[in-house]
């Protein structure tokens, strides 16, 4: 059992089944955990994947190129 960092609620989790890295769920708050140990397990929050922003600040990039040129 671990502990989420964001709302303190305790998530029971299967240490055996859990590998370092996994993203999972808080059951109470529903932010996403990452594991950070396997033993014992600790959990920390998982950082936002911003793959849609990167996306759209290249597009915005190569909108502003063509209006310069």
């Amino acid at each position: 059992m671990a502990q989420c960092p964001e709302c303190e609620a305790f998530v029971e989790l299967d240490a055996e089944d859990l590998e370092g890295g996994e993203i999972i769920p808080c059951p109470e708050c529903g932010v996403d955990l990452e594991v950070t140990n396997t033993n014992p397990v600790e959990l920390g929050l998982a950082e936002e994947e911003e793959f849609e922003d990167e996306d759209d600040e290249e597009e915005m990039d190569e909108d502003e190129e063509e209006n310069e040129e």
